[in-house]
């Protein structure tokens, strides 16, 4: 499996917002990468929809 095709900025911000070293990061399979994305995105949007409740 190849490394993952992405820029040295992206894979270092990546690593901190998951949690995971950035070795970890680089080698980790594509899908599983995407699903933990994911999870993300939906953590970052529930966090958003949470404080735009409280300003109105």
């Amino acid at each position: 499996m190849k490394p993952l095709q992405v820029s040295a900025d992206t894979a270092v911000k990546l690593a901190e917002s998951l949690g995971v070293p950035l070795e970890h990061l680089m080698h980790m399979p594509q899908h599983i990468l995407m699903q933990k994305i994911a999870e993300l995105a939906k953590q970052e949007a529930s966090k958003l929809s949470a404080t735009e409740g409280e300003k109105e």
